[in-house]
């Protein structure tokens, strides 16, 4: 009775694809949702007074206006963005929220969820750095910060006014931000094995990569 079983077989796989798909449309995630133009902050009080899940990042900007006066402005470090974090089935709470145009999918059209250990580190860790907009960047030295604040997200180095930057790329969104960082909290990423004095193949010291890329 072989058809039988092939027939059961077909039957479970089934069973089992549709549990997973249910377990998905139930587990919270980050989401990225896009805003009218200069609507990140209002967006942020209605989700606080709906009580979802969010995280709206800000950098501080200095400005002087016409007249003379100095202000520092607390500024969206993704405009046009918020993060949400929720079920797939809960997307219709966030899309009724005034401001909110859409929540970003992938190429299916359905909602696609952001990395939650880039999000959770971009949460514990961006206040503790000098962080700010920069153009989109996905073309560089690519380096991993290895220590202190952020540590363990991947981007890529440039340098700026003197010092280092690591910028760092949502690809879901295209947008990228800048960090100021030291040349000895990074982790150069390179596909060739680094050749140094411990001989072919050897793994540099941090402070050997920072020297070979003048970062130290």
């Amino acid at each position: 009775m072989p058809e039988i079983r092939h027939r059961e077989s077909s039957v479970h796989s089934t069973e089992a694809e549709s549990a997973g798909r249910q377990d998905v449309q139930f587990d919270s995630n980050w989401f990225a949702a896009f805003t009218s133009p200069r609507h990140e902050k209002r967006v942020d009080q209605y989700l606080m007074q709906r009580e979802v899940e969010h995280f709206l990042p800000l950098y501080r900007s200095p400005r002087k206006w016409r007249n003379g006066l100095k202000v520092v402005l607390d500024l969206p470090l993704f405009p046009g963005y918020i993060f949400v974090r929720i079920k797939r089935t809960e997307r219709i709470r966030v899309l009724e929220v005034p401001g909110v145009l859409t929540i970003v999918g992938g190429t299916a059209g359905e909602m696609a969820p952001l990395p939650e250990a880039e999000i959770e580190a971009l949460r514990s860790g961006l206040h503790l750095r000098q962080a700010e907009p920069h153009p989109l960047l996905t073309v560089g030295q690519r380096a991993r910060i290895r220590s202190g604040a952020l540590a363990g997200l991947e981007g890529i180095v440039v340098r700026k006014k003197g010092g280092l930057r690591f910028v760092l790329t949502m690809d879901l969104i295209m947008k990228s931000i800048a960090v100021e960082v030291d040349g000895a909290e990074l982790e150069p990423m390179n596909s060739e094995p680094y050749s140094g004095s411990g001989g072919s193949g050897s793994q540099p010291s941090c402070t050997a990569a920072g020297d070979q890329y003048g970062w130290n």
